[in-house]
């Protein structure tokens, strides 16, 4: 079996190794576990932290890199801790520190570009590359409150939807969206290049709980066993995702004050208020209305909204499909 190595970091068979990978071009080290089995087998790439105030998933792949033994592989796990360590230490939720820009709207990223485009630039060309799927964890930002669901790459070769959607459908959440993306995110462009590749969503509003992390490392877990990576059998689980279909995503026009009418994992109507942007009068400036019957998967959660930010995202209502 050869040797696993990303960056400086190496692990033979039945191996667990930790360090620092550096971003090239800059003064910036990510902290990764490399974990190889004792058996040959696939290999399975894992972030936490492209948006840094999502919690649940950093926490979540700390633990999954402490607690996984090589004795329990065939094959080899991957896990980068947190993506944007820089936000992170500088609490800029979303946006990394340097240049201000959202990790996952800039993949495949460039080495000649700005630290964001370099981050994304180091993790496709020394993790993406080594990968033979991929989970990536997230959570609501510090402003968002969601309910938990996952997606799957759904704009690449049918083979890899394929099996990102059957990954997909062993997370325990209740909703599954089918991205359209190929580039801009993480595992969208996984999934271009051949990588069965999925994201998580659970916990939000810039906070995490020891039982969200466990629920997360389940997730991990089942899929690493489906996948015939790490022992053991899928375990059970309380939800079967449900496919929610077309998904808008709706910005706001203004900034200022916002007040949602519905929570998240609310039901409603087509053409029934979702809420309001109003000024530091209290006037009105924008109103956000359903443009069909839905699911609300996760809206701003924060008195404060920006201009061109996100204000709610939602899903067909899977009981009326």
């Amino acid at each position: 079996m050869k040797t696993m190595k990303i960056g400086n970091i190496c692990a033979e068979a039945g191996e667990k190794s930790s360090g620092y990978v550096k971003v090239k071009g800059t003064d910036i080290e990510l902290p990764v576990t490399v974990i190889c089995g004792e058996k040959e087998g696939k290999t399975v790439f894992i972030s936490g932290g492209v948006h840094n105030a999502e919690y649940v998933g950093i926490q979540t792949a700390i633990e999954i890199a402490n607690e996984i033994l090589p004795s329990k592989l065939t094959g080899n796990l991957i896990i980068l801790h947190l993506m944007n360590r820089t936000g992170f230490e500088h609490r800029t939720m979303s946006l990394v520190y340097e240049d201000g820009k959202n990790l996952n709207r800039e993949f495949p990223g460039s080495d000649q570009g700005t630290v964001a485009d370099k981050i994304c630039h180091t993790v496709v060309t020394e993790f993406q590359k080594n990968a033979d799927y991929y989970i990536d964890l997230h959570c609501g930002d510090g402003y968002e409150e969601l309910i938990p669901y996952v997606y799957c790459v759904g704009a690449a070769a049918p083979e890899v939807v394929h099996k990102a959607r059957q990954m997909a459908e062993l997370v325990n959440v209740p909703y599954l969206v089918q991205s359209p993306c190929v580039s801009g995110g993480s595992y969208n462009y996984a999934g271009s290049c051949g990588i069965p590749s999925i994201l998580i969503e659970r916990g939000c509003m810039g906070r995490w709980s020891k039982e969200e992390v466990e629920l997360g490392k389940q997730d991990v877990r089942n899929v690493l066993r489906y996948l015939g990576v790490l022992e053991g059998n899928v375990s059970q689980r309380t939800y079967n995702p449900v496919d929610v279909g077309n998904v808008i995503y709706k910005n706001a026009e203004h900034s200022g004050c916002w007040y949602p009418t519905k929570k998240v994992g609310d039901t409603f109507k087509n053409g029934e208020v979702l809420g309001e942007v109003k000024d530091y009068f209290g006037n009105v400036l924008e109103t956000c209305v359903a443009e069909m019957n839905g699911i609300l998967l996760y809206q701003v959660g924060s008195l404060c909204i920006i201009k061109g930010g996100p204000m709610v995202a939602y899903g067909e209502n899977p009981n009326e499909k």
